[in-house]
C-alpha cells in the first residue's frame, strides 16, 4: 500500500487553484476540498470589504486546514486541497505533523492574474487585494515538498505536470 498524499494546490487569487485542484481530484479519485470554504465568517467579511487578511486572521484557518489534512492522512486517504499558502510559515503550519503534504504552486504572471480577476464574477475576493497577495507570496523553497507549475496553459496540461511530479505515483 502506498502512503497517502495530500496535494495542496496553492497560489494567489485568480491563479486557477480551484480549476486545477478539481481536475486533479477527478483524475486521481481523491477527495477534494476548497480551502476558502473553511474561512471563518470574519475573514470572508474582511476580504469582501477589501481588507487584506493578516497572519493572525489566517492562523486559525490554516490550523483548520491542517486538521482536515491530518484526518485524511490518519485514515490513509489521499486528498486535494486548495489554499493560497502564500508564506513559508503558512506552509510549515500545514505540514506540521502531516508528512503527506505536497505543494503544487500554480504560478501565473501578474498581468494574467489581473485579467482573470477582472473577469471573475461572484467571488468575495476583490481584485484590489491582488497586490497584497503578491506582496506576501513566498515561492516554494528548494527544501519544500512540491512543484511549481505554470498556470497559463490549459488546466489539463497543468494537472499533467502535477501528476508527473507526485510522490508515490
Amino acid at each position: 500500500m502506498t502512503r497517502p498524499t495530500a496535494v495542496v494546490v496553492m497560489g494567489v487569487s485568480g491563479s486557477g487553484k480551484t480549476t486545477v485542484a478539481v481536475e486533479l481530484a477527478r483524475r486521481t479519485g481523491w477527495e477534494f476540498a476548497e480551502g476558502d470554504d473553511h474561512h471563518p465568517a470574519a475573514n470572508v467579511e474582511k476580504m469582501r470589504a477589501g481588507i487584506p487578511l493578516d497572519d493572525a486572521d489566517r492562523e486559525p484557518w490554516l490550523r483548520t486546514l491542517a486538521g482536515w489534512i491530518a484526518e485524511r492522512e490518519q485514515a490513509g486517504a489521499s486528498c486535494v486541497l486548495t489554499c493560497s499558502a502564500l508564506k513559508r510559515s503558512y506552509r510549515d503550519l500545514l505540514r506540521e505533523g502531516n508528512g503527506s503534504v505536497f505543494f503544487a504552486y500554480v504560478a501565473v504572471p501578474e498581468a494574467v492574474l489581473s485579467e482573470r480577476l477582472a473577469a471573475r464574477k461572484g467571488h468575495y475576493m476583490p481584485p484590489s487585494l491582488l497586490g497584497s497577495q503578491l506582496a506576501a507570496l513566498q515561492p516554494l523553497g528548494d527544501d519544500e515538498p512540491g512543484i511549481t507549475v505554470p498556470g497559463t496553459g490549459e488546466p489539463g496540461e497543468v494537472v499533467d505536470g502535477i501528476v508527473a511530479a507526485l510522490p508515490n505515483r
